[in-house]
């Protein structure tokens, strides 16, 4: 058997393929040369309208898009996409365009890229996120899988977390659709439970120490955490504020007690 080639990724046991929608094709072309370097393959589109006709065609790990596009903007193609099924995305923003960062998170973009990007730091960032795409699981049915026998779980108020698999299940034993963010900080919440943790201490633990720190971005993901746990609850927004609570000029808390077990 050959060897595998010096710039492939160790974390790719074969070839994955990305997609890169930029409306710029020097960039298109210089990031697709840069990643396919790195044993990646890579198809680069210009719009929304191509990159809809390239998902038809391909399956894609990941798509990398920009924000600022003329006609239909990067925000509009994400908020298009289906967040069930689509490849994952990380969003690409001109730097200070605070607020295309928020909402792309809002949105469910799975990380984002301030632009003009390193292509090193998209690499990381890439790697991150596939990463941490293939510790989880596709989900094969709503309803709960039989419990493997010595699987550790994280309970709480009729809840169960199962790291392992990275998936959450409601009262009713049905899975809850978690982003990458939201499955991390909702990790960071049952690992320190009934503390008073701050926004800072959020980001540092879901979404590591190099990330940016503007507080609206935990703000954000905490807001799109309580819808999830309320739809899956039943009982409205109300008792998921109560289960993360805020706590003035301070932060968050986990209210609930969790049982490892």
């Amino acid at each position: 058997m050959s060897p595998l080639p010096d710039n492939l990724d160790p974390d790719i046991l074969e070839p994955t393929r990305l997609l890169i929608v930029d409306d710029d094709p020097g960039i298109r072309e210089l990031t697709a040369a840069f990643l396919e370097g790195h044993g990646y393959h890579v198809d680069a589109v210009a719009d929304g309208t191509a990159m809809r006709a390239a998902l038809a065609q391909e399956l894609y790990a990941l798509i990398v898009l920009d924000v600022m596009m003329p006609g239909e903007d990067g925000l509009s193609i994400l908020r298009s996409l289906d967040r069930a099924t689509a490849p994952a995305v990380i969003i690409m923003s001109v730097i200070g365009e605070e607020v295309d960062r928020i909402v792309g998170l809002e949105m469910g973009a799975d990380d984002y890229v301030a632009k003009p990007a390193s292509p090193r730091e998209l690499l990381a960032r890439i790697r991150s996120v596939l990463r941490r795409q293939g510790e989880r699981p596709a989900a094969t049915s709503p309803l709960a899988p039989a419990m493997p026998p010595g699987r550790r779980f994280q309970r709480f108020a009729g809840w169960r977390l199962d790291p392992a698999a990275r998936q959450l299940f409601d009262p009713e034993e049905v899975v809850i659709n978690l982003s990458d963010g939201e499955f991390r900080l909702l990790m960071t919440f049952v690992d320190h439970p009934r503390r008073v943790l701050t926004r800072d201490f959020l980001l540092d633990h879901s979404r590591g120490s190099n990330a940016e720190h503007f507080d609206r971005a935990i703000d954000v993901q905490v807001s799109r955490l309580r819808r999830k746990l309320a739809r899956g609850d039943g009982r409205g927004e109300g008792r998921a504020d109560e289960l993360i609570r805020t706590v003035r000029n301070e932060g968050y808390m986990f209210t609930a007690d969790v049982d490892h077990r």
